[in-house]
């Protein structure tokens, strides 16, 4: 792949990991796909790929067995199960946290890209303006004064946060907090976007909103190339509005479905009101009720 760097972490092998440099802190009518659980059978060229992937925990708890799972450059992919079935362990490896205890994780992304990982707590510094907050990354990576404060006014335009630039997170509203979670995220321009339910604590208007500020985030209008997204959520209906594909999983740690999206960007809040969606949460919601049981006997 022209101009962009191939990573790889394999458990069984003993690589060292990946290295990602700086961690910027801080989704069609048709019928149901789905999908072999062969690696090969799945997109054939990946961003991201997980292969016969498992890791367990020194006190044997089995995180994740035997995952297998590629995504495509620019696809935004909902990981969507009940808890402990290893969602957001999959968002650790992914983004070299942590690394299996067997199996291989690779990525192959433009450049020496850097994921932006953002959290289920907005995670700011308490002390520190948001303006502060958004910059660190920059900081960090010994962005040159003269294009820092640019980058940042970009961010905190794009999420809607330019007025509060000066503000501390104790004045900001839960939903302004994760908008600066979004902009300390945006402002190192990643091609790969990590999410762990950021909006899980959001009330249900705040949430919506947030969905399409990502939405827009992650797949611009004008042209611009979409960057990679993994959203971990709880919710179907938030799956289903953000997601190219949905990937439900069970425990212990295993995919058990995936349901493509079909409908194309841009979406907008009409697209909540659709029979189509209504039609696609109800499938989602059958394959996390089928999850659920998978997992109780497991």
């Amino acid at each position: 792949m022209s101009g962009a760097k191939s990573e790889r972490m394999s458990g069984a092998c003993g690589a060292s990991g990946i290295a990602y440099g700086s961690i910027a802190l801080g989704a069609r009518g048709g019928p149901r796909a789905r999908y072999s659980r062969r690696v090969t059978s799945l997109p054939a060229s990946a961003a991201l790929s997980l292969a016969q992937v498992r890791r367990v925990y020194p006190g044997g708890r089995v995180a994740l067995a035997d995952v297998s799972l590629r995504i495509a450059a620019g696809e935004f992919v909902s990981l969507l199960g009940p808890s402990g079935c290893g969602k957001s362990t999959v968002l650790r490896l992914l983004s070299g946290l942590d690394q299996p205890t067997s199996g291989t994780i690779s990525r192959d992304l433009p450049g020496d890209a850097v994921p932006g990982y953002v959290f289920q707590d907005a995670a700011l510094m308490p002390w520190a303006s948001v303006r502060r907050n958004v910059e660190l990354p920059l900081m960090l990576r010994g962005e040159p004064a003269a294009t820092l404060r640019e980058r940042v006014d970009a961010a905190l335009r794009a999420v809607d946060l330019a007025d509060s630039a000066e503000a501390v997170p104790r004045e900001l509203s839960g939903g302004m907090r994760m908008r600066a979670s979004l902009a300390r995220a945006l402002v190192t321009s990643p091609q790969l976007w990590l999410l762990d339910e950021p909006f899980g604590a959001l009330d249900e208007i705040t949430r919506f909103a947030l969905n399409q500020t990502l939405l827009s985030l992650c797949q611009p209008t004008g042209g611009d190339k979409p960057a990679t997204a993994v959203f971990v959520t709880h919710s179907v209906y938030e799956a289903v509005f953000l997601s190219q594909r949905v990937v439900v999983m069970a425990r212990p740690g295993r995919v058990v479905d995936e349901i493509a999206v079909d409908v194309p960007y841009p979406r907008d809040a009409g697209f909540r009101t659709t029979p189509r969606f209504a039609a696609l949460c109800a499938q989602v919601s059958e394959a996390l009720q089928r999850a659920s049981v998978a997992g109780a006997s497991a």
